[in-house]
């Protein structure tokens, strides 16, 4: 690799690695192969006879962990990184090979945007990017890395991809600039409170994961890669068995007391292997956690509620959250685990108008779509129509289970009594009106609200020992692993509530 090409310190200055640097500090040593070097634009288009080297990608492949990945990087220092046609025709061909070769393409972006100087031609360039992205989604990983400036048009083509990585300070995804913003609105904003990363990781849930310099990021990228499969079509659970782990405090996590909170983390790390789990937009929607995980060196999907924000709540924004992954993890018939521990959808005026039920509704389809391995255990509590939305049995799912004393309601029994005896209470004293609601609640719960019923009627397969959690969920996935739907409808495609 001939790095004396390459202008590092123009990039070094800024605080940031060179294109070629970041390859190499995300692939195996030594592994990177580099093709098109010798492509460029020419500047003798804009009255200039030099040639803009490889056209401001660098492009190429390499191995993480031994496994084959395509990978390019944008070098802002040539031209500021923009998109042109050859610069566009390198990255369609390498997404191309990625698809060939079924093998996950990484995205690192840091450039101007459009190449202005090319017009059309730019718009073009970009144009089939998305077109071969869109082709190779569900079929390949794609992961998007923002180390600079990704603006306009560009935003798109990570937009698409499954994963976005970005770094603090460093990062900037926005379809319009703050120059923009200024003159059309009036609006005076600086690239970070536009686009950097506390707005796509707090509120546009646009970022998968933040770090704080560009090294941690390669890590938790190193990390994904060695988690998730490489294709739709490869298999990661062959010739598997059981690790046996001591847990600590499953039994103690959950309260009994299903007002009280808890971290459902706890409980992940309880059941997946030691260190393996990395969670997914952290901190977007963290009313519900998403991540990847393994048991006993398989590769899972975790959804869970978290019970310590917003008591769990599915809202628009976490119901999103979860639909997105849930569809990831079918694309690559990753196993789906849910946790589920939630008092309802959100009752919100607000809620309502952000159309609760449009992206409520995208959960619901996800799940019922989806035909990878589906296991769900309830914890402590799923009412209403939340607890259909969390991979319940009614959507197809492969073993739903129970912890002792979980309930399943339409709702809570507080809430219940004050609607079925809305008369009777409405005529009672006060001290008369207590001691009838609690006996009432008590006869609610029992009736209506104990797992056993469901179990009953076979919504619930097991209550299970939650020290046999685990131990289940492994031979679950065994059994399982050649799992093939009998009953399919023959069609193009459905159509989820976008």
């Amino acid at each position: 690799m001939k790095t004396e090409r390459y202008d590092m310190e123009k990039q070094h200055k800024k605080g940031k690695l060179h294109a070629i640097e970041r390859i190499s500090k995300i692939l195996d040593k030594n592994t990177f192969c580099e093709s098109g070097s010798n492509i460029g634009g020419y500047r003798n288009d804009y009255n200039s006879s030099e040639s803009f080297s490889y056209d401001g990608v660098i492009t190429g492949y390499g191995y993480i962990n031994d496994k084959l990945v395509y990978i390019y990087s944008q070098d802002f220092t040539i031209c500021g990184g923009t998109v042109g046609k050859k610069h566009g025709e390198k990255i369609v061909s390498l997404i191309k090979k990625a698809i060939k070769s079924k093998c996950p393409i990484i995205g690192i972006n840091d450039s101007g945007g459009a190449r202005i100087q090319e017009g059309v031609n730019a718009l073009a360039a970009y144009g089939e990017i998305f077109y071969y992205n869109t082709l190779a989604s569900g079929y390949i990983p794609q992961i998007a890395v923002i180390l600079g400036p990704c603006a306009g048009g560009a935003v798109y083509s990570p937009g698409i991809m499954d994963f976005i990585f970005m770094v603090d300070k460093i990062s900037h995804m926005f379809v319009t600039g703050p120059k923009v913003i200024q003159e059309v609105t009036g609006t005076s904003c600086d690239e970070d409170q536009l686009g950097g990363t506390n707005i796509h990781k707090n509120f546009s849930g646009v970022s998968h994961f933040v770090s704080s310099n560009e090294e941690r990021c390669f890590e938790k990228l190193r990390k994904l890669i060695s988690i998730i499969p490489f294709s739709a079509y490869e298999s990661v659970n062959k010739n598997i068995k059981y690790q046996k782990k001591i847990f600590t405090n499953i039994q103690s996590i959950v309260p009994k007391n299903p007002r009280k909170i808890y971290n459902i983390i706890d409980v992940i790390q309880e059941i997946v292997d030691t260190d393996s789990f990395l969670e997914v937009q952290k901190d977007f929607a963290s009313n519900i956690v998403v991540g990847f995980g393994k048991v006993s060196e398989v590769a899972v999907g975790i959804v869970a509620n978290q019970p310590n924000i917003m008591a769990g709540v599915l809202d628009c924004d976490s119901s999103d959250k979860a639909a997105r992954f849930v569809r990831f993890c079918d694309s690559f018939n990753i196993p789906i685990i849910t946790l589920v521990d939630v008092p309802g959808f959100m009752p919100s005026i607000e809620q309502e108008k952000k159309g609760i039920i449009r992206h409520g509704a995208k959960l619901l389809y996800a799940y019922a779509e989806a035909t990878t391995i589906k296991i769900t255990l309830i914890l402590r509590k799923a009412f209403g129509g939340a607890y259909i939305a969390m991979g319940s049995k009614h959507l197809g799912t492969d073993y739903v289970y129970a912890w002792p004393q979980s309930q399943i309601s339409v709702m809570g029994a507080e809430g219940a009594v004050n609607i079925i005896y809305n008369r009777e209470l409405k005529i009672m004293e006060e001290d008369e009106k207590e001691k009838f609601k609690r006996r009432k609640i008590d006869e609610y719960k029992k009736i209506y609200m104990s797992s056993l019923i469901a179990e009953k009627e076979g919504y619930i397969d097991e209550v299970l020992d939650p020290k046999e959690t685990r131990l289940r969920i492994f031979k679950d996935i065994v059994s399982l692993q050649n799992k093939q739907e009998l009953f399919h409808i023959c069609k193009k495609h459905g159509n989820i509530p976008l």
